[in-house]
């Protein structure tokens, strides 16, 4: 059984396990640091009974109006881990606090394109493509013209402050942006 715990500055030094993997979006010790300042409430971590971080979610509010949401920065299992529901719980923890806490509209997070098993499983969580962000991430390797071309899918899922589902559009996929038009 494991525990699922705020995270702590301190687990910045127990994390490399969890860290080390193609899918994992990394970020220097500031960053989290100002997450877990601003937004402890939406920073968590799944942990197993010997202490061996499992995996971690940071999170923060953002926007204006009806933009107001919870926004999934980074997400992930070790690969030891994975297929144990864990990210889901962690993602429902998100989800609650985004709703009740914040008030939020919807919660969003970006995902690499070419991560289908993450997909189908936010697809699964009513999670839906609400736009495709051109060149969104830059750390697996160059492509034409020497830039990274690895687009990520936004993927939203609804709160109940949005009942009539504005938030979210059928057609997310067919949507294209550059990742100069996202925040």
């Amino acid at each position: 059984m494991s525990v699922l715990r705020p995270f702590k500055a301190t687990d910045m030094f127990k994390f490399n396990n969890i860290n080390l993997d193609i899918w994992t979006e990394t970020y220097g010790i500031g960053f989290y640091l100002n997450y877990l300042s601003r937004w402890p409430d939406l920073c968590c971590v799944q942990e197993a009974p010997s202490g061996r971080m499992m995996g971690y979610v940071i999170g923060k509010a953002e926007g204006v109006s009806t933009e107001w949401h919870g926004h999934v920065t980074a997400i992930t299992v070790a690969p030891e881990y994975r297929r144990l529901s864990l990210a889901r719980k962690m993602m429902r923890l998100v989800e609650m606090v985004t709703d009740e806490i914040y008030k939020g509209f919807f919660v969003d997070l970006y995902v690499r394109c070419a991560n289908t098993v993450a997909i189908e499983m936010y697809e699964g969580m009513g999670y839906s493509v609400y736009r495709r962000v051109r060149e969104y991430y830059g750390n697996l390797g160059l492509g034409k013209g020497g830039r990274d071309e690895e687009d990520a899918f936004d993927m939203r899922k609804p709160m109940s402050r949005d009942p009539n589902r504005r938030s979210v559009r059928a057609n997310g996929r067919d949507m294209i942006v550059s990742a100069h038009d996202v925040s």
